[in-house]
């Protein structure tokens, strides 16, 4: 690898597929034919040697295009932090992929975001936060909210603060299901909520309890505002974070089942040199300051 001149253009089109998803996206964006962006991705695979791009829908980076999507990125930010402004006289709005989870987006870092919204635009992966950190593996974003503290190869971590989890049931349903409290038998058959089939947060709260081993019956309801009608809806209960949590208990519209669940949230971005990217960091730290638990 080390004596292969790699063309920078064929990055370029790597960085578009990944960003849009399809060969066909990628060519809209590029202003060139769906073939040659497939031209070029076949010609830089045979310069790696390797498969680069998974032909799935959307396409994904294999792990062997890590390396090739960070330097797509680095060039495409001295491009648009140095060159851009020479050539336009002003600086442009550089793109900025992240990856977030639901309850985040939720809750905290849309303001965030607007404290920034001047000098970026965000791309934004909702992904559960024990997962994010596989699209920054991927190279699919340079920055993303996550469970992982240890720092993933080419990034930093910071760590954020605690989002605290509350079980919560509708009082209908306690009635029903759990009128002797979490006990093992009533939650061996009491209905539970996750967001998502990647939602593990009640498996958690339930090991907690040395419950783990459980294998209730579950409902899916993959956005916020249907996973909390849901539980108004008596269809089952779920862990919802506290500051949302507030609100349906003090309405008497949830019960708080008792205990809770912890979720340390950190910052992890790519070790790239942008103003922007360490502008929308600090805003990110600040904000979750403000939001998060410390411990």
């Amino acid at each position: 690898m080390s004596n292969v001149k790699i063309d920078l253009g064929h990055l370029e089109v790597l960085l578009a597929v990944v960003n849009e998803g399809s060969f066909d996206g990628a060519a809209a964006v590029l202003h060139v034919t769906p073939s040659a962006v497939s031209q070029r991705i076949k010609a830089l695979e045979q310069q790696a040697g390797q498969v680069l791009l998974q032909r799935t829908k959307p396409v994904a980076p294999t792990a062997a295009a890590i390396p090739f999507l960070q330097a797509a990125r680095q060039i495409s930010a001295v491009v648009e932090h140095t060159l851009t402004p020479a050539v336009q006289g002003e600086p442009g709005l550089p793109a900025i992929p992240l990856a977030a989870n639901a309850d985040s987006l939720e809750t905290w870092l849309i303001p965030a975001l607007a404290s920034v919204r001047d000098i970026a635009t965000f791309h934004l992966y909702r992904e559960d936060q024990d997962h994010t950190a596989e699209l920054l593996r991927s190279g699919t974003v340079m920055a993303g909210i996550t469970s992982d503290e240890k720092p993933i190869q080419g990034c930093e971590s910071v760590r954020l603060g605690v989002m605290r989890y509350l079980p919560l049931a509708s009082p209908e349903y306690v009635a029903q299901w759990l009128p002797n409290g979490l006990n093992e038998a009533s939650l061996a058959k009491a209905p539970v909520l996750y967001y998502d089939r990647k939602d593990k947060l009640q498996n958690k709260f339930l090991n907690t309890l040395g419950l783990d081993h459980l294998s209730p019956p579950y409902n899916t309801m993959p956005a916020n505002q249907a996973f909390k009608e849901a539980i108004r809806e008596s269809i089952g209960w779920g862990m919802v974070p506290e500051f949302v949590a507030a609100p349906l208990i003090e309405s008497d519209e949830a019960m708080h089942l008792g205990g809770h669940f912890d979720v340390t949230l950190y910052w992890q971005q790519w070790k790239v040199s942008s103003p922007q990217l360490d502008a929308l960091r600090q805003a990110i730290v600040d904000a979750a300051t403000y939001s998060l638990r410390i411990a």
